[in-house]
C-alpha cells in the first residue's frame, strides 16, 4: 500500500545488507529503551515494551541483542533519554510527509530534517500542516507463505480478536485495526499461531500526490533516503502515488 513506512520494506528485504540490519536494530533499540524507561523492564506488565520486543523480533533482531537493550535501558549507567517527536512537511510537487523520530536532541534533529527537506526541494512545516491528509490505523501484517492459509478461517480469527478489516495481498495478509486496538489484535493473532511480519500504528494517506517531473521524483526519492538513513528517524509516511518499488538484493 502506497504511503506505508518504507522501513517496513527494508526490514522485509530477503537480502538485507549488514549495514541495513544494523540501522534497523539501532532504531528498534531506541524504542526498547524508551519503553523500559517509561514502564519498566518486565514485558508482562509493560505493554509498550511487549510491542517493542515484537517489532524487534519481526526485524530478526537476535534475542541476545534484545536482552542487552533491556538491561542497558534499565541500568543506572544509561543516560540516553529519547523524546518522541513528529515532524510534518512537504516534499517536491507538494507530496505530504510525516516523520516520526526518537531523539535525545530535538534541535539537532529538527535542523537535520530541515536541511534534508530544503536540499531536496521541499520544506519542513508546522505541526498539523499535512497530518489532516492522513488517518492513523493499526496495521498488522500476517505472513502467508504460498498463500496457503484458509481465507475463511483467517477472517474468522481476525475479526474474533478485534480486527476492523482484512486485505489479502501476495503472501501477506493486511489486518486493519483501530490504533488503540493493535496490541490486542497482535497478541490475539500470535496466540492463535499466526506469524506476523509487522504490527504498528501507521499513517494512511486519504489522498495521493503524483509527481510528473522526473527531476522532482528523483529529489523525492533522495529525501526519503536521507530521512530513513538518519538514526533519529523511526518511521516515514508520505502520500507519493507512484513511489518506485525497491529491488530485492
Amino acid at each position: 500500500m502506497s504511503g506505508h513506512s518504507k522501513w517496513n520494506n527494508i526490514k522485509r528485504k530477503k537480502g538485507a545488507s549488514d549495514a541495513q540490519k544494523a540501522k534497523v536494530f539501532t532504531k528498534v533499540a531506541r524504542e526498547i529503551s524508551v519503553a523500559v524507561k517509561e514502564g519498566g523492564a518486565d514485558p508482562t506488565s509493560n505493554g509498550k515494551l511487549r510491542d517493542a520486543i515484537a517489532k524487534a523480533k519481526s526485524c530478526n533482531m537476535p534475542n541476545d541483542n534484545i536482552d542487552r537493550c533491556i538491561k542497558k535501558a534499565a541500568g543506572d549507567g544509561d543516560k540516553n533519554n529519547y523524546e518522541e517527536m513528529v515532524y510534518e512537511g512537504y516534499g517536491p510537487s507538494g507530496v505530504a510527509v510525516i516523520v516520526e523520530a526518537l531523539t535525545d536532541n530535538r534541535n539537532r534533529t529538527a535542523g537535520d530534517l530541515r536541511h534534508f527537506f530544503d536540499k531536496c526541494g521541499g520544506n519542513l512545516g508546522q505541526t498539523g500542516c499535512v497530518s489532516f491528509m492522513f488517518t492513523q490505523r493499526g496495521v498488522v501484517l500476517v505472513d502467508n507463505p504460498d498463500n496457503k492459509l484458509d481465507e475463511d478461517k483467517v477472517l474468522e480469527d481476525c475479526f474474533d480478536v478485534g480486527a476492523e478489516d482484512v486485505n489479502y495481498e501476495d503472501e501477506t495478509i493486511e489486518v486493519l485495526t483501530a490504533p488503540n486496538d493493535i496490541r490486542v489484535v497482535r497478541e490475539g493473532l500470535e496466540a492463535k499461531g499466526y506469524t506476523l511480519s509487522s504490527a504498528q500504528v501507521e499513517y494512511i494517506p486519504s489522498t495521493m500526490t503524483a509527481i510528473a517531473d522526473e527531476e522532482a521524483a528523483t529529489k523525492m526519492s533522495r529525501l526519503l533516503e536521507l530521512l530513513e538513513d538518519n538514526d533519529d528517524v523511526q518511521n516515514v509516511w508520505h502520500n507519493w502515488e507512484d513511489e518506485p518499488e525497491e529491488e530485492e538484493e
